[in-house]
């Protein structure tokens, strides 16, 4: 099955067709502890952003001195929890899901995001460090 593919309009006007892609990661973690760091500031500022701050469902993301806000869409307690950058279109978001294998019962941290098609292998190298610096955290 294809990617899901949602068109957007930049400021100059063109067209710019971004694709939702999914990445697993088997993690040895609990669910527990692993949503806490996918769902709240400390956790967050962990390994996914240099600080973060959250308010009334928002939350600052800094990085370099720069700041990026996004919105808590939807969550569900050691389960999943959804985002959408501000400045990015209402069909976007970037998502944290915790699932188990049925064949191992191993624990997979699984990433659903946006990207132009060209950038996705860029957006991959960026995620697989992001994850690592959270394995590494919480010692998996």
């Amino acid at each position: 099955m294809p990617p899901k593919t949602y068109n957007t309009i930049t400021t100059t006007g063109r067209k710019m067709s971004k694709q939702l892609y999914t990445l697993e990661y088997p993690v040895r973690s609990s669910a527990i502890i692993l949503y806490e760091f996918l769902s709240t500031p400390a956790g967050l500022q962990e390994w996914f952003a240099e600080k973060v701050d959250e308010r009334d469902g928002l939350f600052s993301f800094t990085w370099n001195g720069s700041t990026d806000q996004a919105e808590l869409l939807e969550s569900e307690e050691d389960r999943y929890v959804r985002f959408r950058w501000l400045h990015a279109p209402p069909g976007e978001y970037f998502e944290f899901r915790i699932e188990k294998s049925e064949v191992s019962n191993q624990t997979i941290l699984v990433i659903k995001d946006f990207a132009e098609k060209k950038e996705i292998p860029d957006q991959k190298r960026l995620w697989d460090f992001q994850v690592n610096d959270l394995f590494h955290r919480i010692g998996s």
